[in-house]
């Protein structure tokens, strides 16, 4: 087995702005010295939808021109990224995580736990729970509310993942970094929280979102985590 450097970045995506936030992602991926980064979810196009066809209109496929640009952005590095994005599909666009390297995509994972109103936008995830390597490494994804179901971690574990990618865009407070530690320690897994920050305020309601990524060990301790509502 291999091993991995690993990072989780926290930012606070412009809603329908996905060519400034794609440009941030890409300055920030030139120069990391990681070998694995997880970014937050739908951290292209922002979070709070007010209609289908909005959604439709900022998401894209995959692969497709913002993959190839990301991937060509960790070009210097060598790294790998797990970041979340608004798949387009036929007629259908999924909550998805991407695994991608210099290369090019290399794992897809769509969303399977639809949080709230995302049920009326998104469609769920059909293809499971896959495994991935990074460096020889098995990886797994899941995204944000899929923190909930423990199934979905064990899943994840009893195929052999020992590194857990999360985008998230989590709005409860504490969860999420409550129940990301419960999970590393139940499936002795280590467990990278990518969470965004800020505010989205659209159609009548209002988002703060948690901060506060963290990567956990197998163990569950906290090996790092950023501020609850900053760039990190």
């Amino acid at each position: 087995m291999g091993s991995l450097r690993l990072a989780v970045l926290q930012f606070a995506p412009r809603f329908g702005e996905p060519e400034a936030n794609l440009s941030a992602l890409e300055a920030i991926l030139a120069e990391t010295e990681a070998d694995l980064v997880v970014a937050p979810e739908l951290a292209l196009s922002g979070y709070l939808f007010t209609s289908r066809e909005e959604l439709q209109g900022l998401s894209e496929p995959v692969p497709g021109p913002a993959t190839e640009r990301l991937a060509a952005a960790l070009r210097p590095s060598g790294a790998h990224l797990v970041i979340g994005l608004a798949e387009r599909s036929a007629q259908e666009v999924f909550n998805a995580a991407v695994l991608l390297s210099p290369r090019g995509v290399e794992g897809l994972y769509r969303k399977v736990h639809l949080f709230n109103e995302e049920k009326l936008y998104f469609a769920p995830g059909d293809g499971g729970f896959p495994l991935f390597r990074v460096r020889g490494v098995p990886v797994g994804m899941l995204v944000c509310f899929d923190h909930m179901f423990p199934e979905a971690a064990r899943t994840l574990a009893l195929a052999g993942a020992q590194v857990i990618c999360h985008p998230s865009n989590l709005v409860l407070p504490e969860y999420g970094q409550l129940t990301t530690r419960v999970r590393a320690i139940e499936n002795r897994v280590f467990w990278a929280l990518a969470n965004r920050h800020g505010t989205e305020e659209r159609g009548g309601a209002r988002l703060r979102f948690t901060g506060a990524s963290q990567i956990t060990g197998h163990d569950g301790k906290v090996l790092t985590r950023a501020p609850e509502a900053e760039d990190a």
